[in-house]
C-alpha cells in the first residue's frame, strides 16, 4: 500500500493579510484617544499590541518552518501589497503610544520607519522588475505599500523626526497620485473586483484622510488650502465607496473585510482634527458619529474573525 499524502500544516497558510487587522485596531485606538475616550483607548491599545505581537510571532514561525510559503506570498500579485502592513502597524502603534509613552513610541517609530522604507523599496522594485503584472492584479490594496508612507509623519513630527517625515510624506503623496490613476483605470475599464476584494474599495478613503493628518502635522496645524483639499478629497472617496457598499451584503466573511476598518478610522481622525482646527461643532459631532460606527465595525469584524478561526476557515489553502 502507498502512504496517503499528509496534509500541509495550517501554519503554512497563515496569511500575511492578517496584519490588516492591526491597522484597524491601532486606528481605533488613536481615534478613541482623539475623541477623549482615554480609558477605552488604553484598553484598545493593549489589545492592539497583543494582537500585533501574536501575529508577528506566528508569522515569524511560519517564515522559519515554511519559507517557501512566505516566498509564494511575496510572489503573489495581491498578497505582496500586504507585507508593509507589518511596518505600518509599528508606525501606528507608535502613534497610539506617543501621548502616554513618548520614549517607547520613538523607538518603535524608528524601527517601523526603517522597515517601511525597506519594504516600500522592495515592493516597488518587485513591481517594476522582471515580473509580468496584469491590470486585473491591481486593486485598492496596492495603496498599502507606497501610500502607507504618509502614516509616518503623524507621529514622526512630534517625536522629533520632521525632515524624515517630509521624505515619507513626499513618497506617499507621489505614489498616491500614480496608483490612483492605475486603480481607477482598472476599476472603470476592466473586469469588476472579485467578491473577496470588494471590501478593499474602502481603502480609497484612507490616503487623503491620512494625508490630511500628516500635512497638518508638518505645517504646524494650519488649516490651509492643501489641508482643506485633502479633507475634501476624503469626503469624495467616502461618497464613492458608499455607492459600492451594497455589494458587501451577500459576501461571506474573509480577512479582506478588515480593509473596512482603517479607512473609517482615518476618516474619523481626520474629521475630528478638522473640527478642532476649524472650530466646527458639526465636524466634531460627525467625528463622534464616525467613531461609533468604527467601534461597531471593529467589534463585528473581531467577532467574525474569532468565529472564522473557530470554524477553521482561516489558514486554509486557497
Amino acid at each position: 500500500m502507498t502512504d496517503m499524502p499528509t496534509a500541509e500544516p495550517r501554519l503554512a497558510h497563515f496569511p500575511v493579510p492578517f496584519f490588516a487587522s492591526v491597522l484597524g485596531l491601532s486606528g481605533l485606538t488613536t481615534a478613541l484617544h482623539a475623541a477623549g475616550w482615554t480609558k477605552a483607548s488604553l484598553v484598545a491599545l493593549a489589545m492592539t499590541i497583543a494582537v500585533f505581537v501574536s501575529l508577528a510571532a506566528i508569522y515569524t514561525l511560519k517564515a522559519l518552518r515554511h519559507p517557501k510559503a512566505v516566498a509564494a506570498e511575496w510572489q503573489h500579485p495581491v498578497k505582496l501589497a500586504f507585507f508593509p502592513a507589518f511596518s505600518i502597524s509599528l508606525l501606528l502603534i507608535a502613534t497610539a503610544l506617543a501621548p502616554t509613552a513618548p520614549d517607547m513610541a520613538r523607538g518603535i517609530w524608528l524601527v517601523g520607519a526603517l522597515a517601511q522604507a525597506g519594504l516600500t523599496l522592495a515592493v516597488l522594485s518587485n513591481w517594476i522588475g522582471h515580473r509580468t503584472f496584469k491590470t486585473i492584479h491591481i486593486s485598492p490594496a496596492w495603496f498599502i505599500p507606497a501610500v502607507g508612507n504618509v502614516v509616518a509623519p503623524i507621529a514622526g513630527v512630534g517625536l522629533g523626526f520632521p525632515e524624515t517625515s517630509w521624505v515619507f510624506f513626499a513618497a506617499g503623496l507621489i505614489f498616491w497620485i500614480v496608483l490612483l490613476v492605475l486603480v481607477m483605470n482598472r476599476l472603470i475599464f476592466h473586469d469588476p473586483l472579485p467578491g473577496r476584494m470588494v471590501p478593499t474599495l474602502a481603502i480609497l478613503i484612507a490616503p487623503p484622510a491620512v494625508g490630511f493628518l500628516a500635512w497638518v502635522q508638518l505645517n504646524g496645524g494650519v488649516l490651509d488650502g492643501l489641508a482643506r483639499f485633502l479633507y475634501a478629497a476624503t469626503l469624495v472617496f467616502l461618497g464613492l465607496a458608499l455607492t459600492q457598499a451594497g455589494k458587501l451584503r451577500h459576501l461571506p466573511f474573509g480577512l479582506s473585510h478588515w480593509a473596512l476598518s482603517f479607512p473609517v478610522a482615518a476618516l474619523t481622525l481626520a474629521t475630528l482634527r478638522f473640527g478642532a482646527l476649524a472650530d466646527s461643532p458639526a465636524h466634531h459631532w460627525a467625528g463622534q458619529a464616525a467613531l461609533i460606527a468604527l467601534c461597531l465595525i471593529v467589534g463585528v469584524l473581531t467577532l467574525a474573525t474569532l468565529r472564522a478561526m473557530a470554524r477553521g476557515d482561516i489558514c486554509r489553502p486557497e
